[in-house]
């Protein structure tokens, strides 16, 4: 209040200048009326972010820290466009993304390494050292030797500096779609050094010849930001208390409260008749503040478990009803370490309301600032603020030490919502080909992908289509994982038409956390769990967990969706396995084109992953007919009849006739190679007659060949069904 009245009553009588004096001469009488401002110390900076501002002081970081830097040198943003879909009548699409290069300066002093960074808040780069975004990363400690970086070298020519002494990182084509397309707020885990801080790394170089005994125990980082070296021993003295001794040997400083020192006993003091001096009369005069404004009531700092966010950690004991005071201790500290130093801050500062003028005679060579004392005739320990020699005596100015030590008490950090930080790992593809289910369009393939990988940290990639070593975009897969593996046995051969009760199938899932479930008979019918083991089409209905990601899986359909003949053949041990849910991506056939395989690249793929596409073909290909019949009549002729089935109808009641779905029904019978056939009929039912005389001429002829009917749709042939051998 009287600073306020002081500065307006300055202004108008001095202009600025009497305004400035009387804000000072105000702000002392409010500290005389009302005691210590609440808070003590430099004001935590609650994380800053990045900035480039010119000429901002850098940091000097000790210890392990979490700060932000200061932007260097940066390029225009770089604009990438990319152009897919077209054709038949479709628009394309252009995606634009963004990136740029930037060099962010760290620390003003050598630096051992940089932990994780931080992007608006959310993990950019992991402990493992894994950026989460698509870029590079080069980090420069801070060496004396250090050479300029080429990618700036490149742009600035002979011009480019080292900046040696100078801890900094560069990002080189970071993409910044996730931060909306523009360089976000960093922060950075800068281990400046490895273990605690140490006082003498800290005031050095500032330090002259002297001695610096006083450990900083488990501070484990600390941020300097400039300025007097006198402002930076005083804000660590009020979470370590210094004792500083500027003798002939140089600065020395030591612990303000030392635990088992040897405690000099003064002699008695010196009387003074005059009454009026340093000591009063009797050479001894002890003065104490009534109130315990000065008390502190507890300590903000950096929470290491809270990823360096500012935390508070209050003393112990009993709430003052008067102003509190908070020290701001700009140090990474654990919970339990910030407890014990704000229940000893306040400790020292209840009893160091206890001073005491006291006068000696002579000099002990053993009595300094900073030593701890006995006083005749007071109960306690002392320490020797300072002293001064005059001709009445030594003058020691004494604050009386805490006479007993507190228990330490438990503390917790709180909880923080922090950023998960899971390792990406490299793409698993598995891209294929399915026969039509009846959805979309019949004249359309189903190629899908089936992007996965080992971790939860994977985030996608983006999809490719693959010709002649060329590849161009299709799209992206998201960041969902789709449940992939391998079998660990061969899945023996099996007919489709029953529930394959005798036979199992034990499969290593890519991760360990995907899982599969048991379903009951009629969820079966409905299509639950199917899956694709190697080519063919199964479904499960008993999946049992066998730990770390294998799974026994009984209850077999086999040959799911026209794929009958891969059943017949069965699956050698080590074929893919593809959960066929909602994972796999569905892939643009337009854009794929003649493309005969996939590629990924994700943000762990140094090369791009390619993978053939299996099943090419199925989704336009009519499933093979069945119920061959074939038998000779009276007349010495061969009638042979089957059963059409048709694209989409994966489940077949038996009591509705199947729609035909091709454009005409047309079948192909012929005799030998179906590849090559030596005789070959096409009707447009599901019969064929051959007369006697040409039944005769072809056992003549070609005995012992099979004879094998095939539909003819749309755009495909359907595999053969054998229907007799010609004996």
């Amino acid at each position: 209040m009287a600073s306020l009245v002081l500065t307006a009553v300055g202004t108008a009588i001095g202009g600025p200048l009497g305004g400035a004096l009387g804000a000072l001469v105000g702000s002392r009488i409010d500290g005389a009326l009302f005691g210590p401002p609440d808070r003590e110390g430099p004001r935590l900076t609650e994380l800053k972010v990045t900035t480039s501002s010119y000429g901002a002081p850098l940091a000097r970081h000790f210890g392990t820290m979490r700060a932000a830097g200061t932007i260097i040198w940066a390029t225009d943003l770089k604009e990438s466009a990319e152009k897919s879909g077209g054709g038949k009548g479709r628009p394309s699409t252009t995606t634009y993304s963004y990136s740029s290069s930037f060099a962010v300066a760290l620390a003003s002093r050598k630096i051992e390494r940089v932990g994780r960074i931080w992007a608006d808040g959310n993990l950019l780069r992991g402990a493992a050292g894994d950026l989460k975004v698509q870029g590079a990363l080069r980090v420069y400690t801070g060496t004396g030797d250090q050479l300029p970086d080429p990618l700036i070298a490149s742009a600035e020519g002979s011009e480019c500096p080292a900046f040696r002494g100078l801890a900094y990182c560069v990002f080189e084509n970071l993409q910044l779609a996730d931060f909306g397309n523009r360089i976000p707020a960093l922060t950075f885990e800068i281990v400046a050094d490895d273990g605690q801080v140490s006082l003498a790394e800290l005031v050095s170089p500032a330090q002259p010849a002297g001695e610096v005994g006083r450990t900083l125990d488990d501070l484990e980082g600390y941020s300097d930001e400039g300025g007097a070296l006198a402002d930076t021993l005083a804000t660590i003295d009020r979470a370590y208390p210094l004792a500083s001794d500027a003798g002939a040997a140089g600065l020395s400083i030591s612990s303000g409260d030392p635990v088992g020192n040897p405690v000099l006993v003064l002699p008695a003091p010196v009387v003074d008749r005059q009454g009026d001096g340093f000591g009063g009369l009797s050479g001894k005069r002890e003065r104490a503040r009534p109130d315990a404004a000065g008390v502190p009531a507890g300590l903000r700092y950096y929470d290491i478990d809270r990823d360096y966010q500012a935390g508070l950690q209050r003393a112990s004991g009993r709430a003052s009803p008067e102003r509190n005071r908070i020290i701001d201790f700009p140090g990474a500290l654990q919970a339990a370490s910030a407890k014990r130093l704000a229940d000893a801050a306040a400790e020292r500062a209840g009893w160091a309301r206890d001073r005491l003028a006291y006068r000696i005679a002579e000099i002990d060579p053993s009595l300094s600032p900073g030593q701890i004392v006995s006083v005749p005739g007071q109960p306690g320990k002392w320490r020797v603020e300072a002293w001064e020699w005059r001709e009445t005596g030594l003058e020691l100015d004494l604050q009386r030490l805490p006479q007993r030590h507190g228990t330490a008490a438990a503390a917790a950090p709180g909880r923080v919502l922090g950023s998960v930080d899971i390792v990406a790992t490299p793409t698993v593809l598995e891209a294929y080909e399915l026969p039509w289910d009846g959805n979309g369009s019949s004249d359309t393939r189903q190629v899908f992908a089936a992007a996965s990988s080992t971790s939860q940290g994977w985030t996608g990639a983006a999809l490719y289509g693959e010709n002649n070593g060329a590849l161009f975009p299709i799209g992206a897969t998201g960041s969902r994982r789709s449940v992939v593996g391998t079998t660990l046995g061969a899945l023996r051969p099996a007919a489709s038409v029953l529930i394959d009760r005798e036979s199992d199938i034990e499969v290593q899932l890519m991760s360990t956390d995907f899982v599969l479930d048991s379903v009951d008979l009629a969820a079966l019918a409905q299509g639950a769990n199917r899956a694709l083991v190697g080519e063919e089409i199964v479904q499960f209905a008993t999946a049992q967990s066998l730990g770390e990601g294998r799974w026994r899986l009984s209850g077999l359909l086999r040959g799911r969706g026209g794929t009958e003949h891969f059943a017949l053949v069965g699956s050698p041990q080590g074929s893919g396995f593809v959960m066929l849910d909602a994972r796999p991506v569905a892939l643009d056939v337009n854009e794929l084109g003649t493309a005969t395989a996939v590629a990924a690249i994700g943000l762990s793929d140094e090369e791009p992953v390619v993978d053939a596409i299996s099943g090419l073909g199925s989704s336009l290909r009519p499933p093979c007919p069945v119920h061959p019949k074939a038998r000779e009549e009276d007349d010495g002729s061969l009638a042979l009849a089957w059963t059409r089935r048709a694209r989409g109808t994966w489940a077949w009641s038996g009591t509705v006739e199947v729609p035909m779905v091709e454009q005409a029904e047309a079948y192909e019978v012929g005799l030998g190679d179906p590849d090559a056939p030596d005789v070959m009929w096409q009707v447009s039912e599901p019969a064929l007659v051959i007369a006697s005389a040409d039944l005769g001429a072809l056992r003549s002829d070609h005995g012992g060949k099979a004879l094998w009917v095939r539909q003819i749709g749309t755009h495909a042939r359907s595999l053969p069904l054998l229907m007799t051998t010609i004996n």
